[in-house]
């Protein structure tokens, strides 16, 4: 399957988060943030949703997401479509986020009905309060807790995981591939091993920063059918040179900087 690399980046949300020490909606006495600098660049998971005294329940496997990009904008998800606005204003703690607008994705009706009930929520006006990771949002009879992703879902370290490519990037396009996940990336002690998806790989990686140099990567020699063995050439494209990367809780992404060679991948703590 191959998707548009801005439909994708819609459908996920991520980010750093800034730390945060007591807050609340007000401007930190004596500081010289604003409302929204308290929210900018920080991504809420929701731990509970309540409705007139009782858990809302939320539809199976879903979970409702807040973005605060550092363009004052206001993302987020209910589980399917992605809902989005321009500037949002967070003053005198409240939230006001008019005219929001949402992709059109496929849905069953029970998420769809989700996604117009957090639409009709935020669009209310909701007051909203901040203490350390905890944002809550207030709406009529309906209270949504929502907790910091870096706390909720902290990233995982990128030595010591098993990282298994799950899209490839060349150019602006998207792609996965049956049997993509074979392949796999492990950094220790300054060194890569993993597969290609055909191959058994190892080399030198040196990780500075928010970068790798990698070395030169050596492969097994065994054939596979094309497609594993276009997995294959993808995978070594990307671990060329000095490579920059990003982890957001479970995903690495490697961006190579020529532009037209990345890999998504998906961690698991070994």
């Amino acid at each position: 399957m191959r998707i548009g690399l801005l439909a994708l980046a819609l459908g996920v949300v991520t980010l750093a988060a800034s730390a945060c020490g007591d807050q609340t909606a007000q401007t930190t006495p004596g500081g010289s943030g604003s409302d929204d600098s308290q929210l900018e660049g920080r991504t809420f998971l929701s731990s509970s949703v309540m409705s007139n005294g009782k858990p809302y329940p939320l539809v199976s496997g879903t979970q409702i997401s807040l973005w605060f990009p550092e363009d004052g904008r206001l993302v987020a998800n209910a589980g399917c479509n992605t809902i989005g606005g321009e500037k949002v204003q967070l003053s005198d703690g409240k939230l006001s986020a008019s005219g929001l607008g949402m992709t059109e994705m496929g849905c069953d009706a029970p998420r769809h009905k989700q996604d117009e009930w957090l639409v009709g929520v935020l669009e209310a006006g909701p007051t909203w309060k901040l203490n350390e990771a905890t944002l809550t949002l207030t709406s009529g009879e309906t209270v949504l807790t929502l907790v910091d992703k870096k706390v909720a879902q902290p990233d995982l370290p990128i030595e010591g995981t098993k990282w298994a490519v799950s899209t490839i990037y060349t150019g602006d396009v998207a792609s996965n591939t049956a049997g993509m996940d074979k392949a796999f990336l492990v950094f220790a002690d300054g060194k890569v091993t993993g597969s290609t998806g055909c191959n058994r790989l190892n080399g030198t990686a040196t990780i500075s920063g928010s970068e790798i140099t990698f070395g030169p990567i050596a492969t097994t020699k065994m054939g596979c059918a094309d497609p594993l063995m276009q997995v294959e050439k993808s995978v070594l494209l990307a671990l060329e040179g000095t490579v920059p990367f990003s982890i957001d809780s479970s995903a690495l992404t490697l961006n190579h900087p020529k532009g037209a060679n990345g890999l998504g991948l998906t961690g698991t703590a070994q």
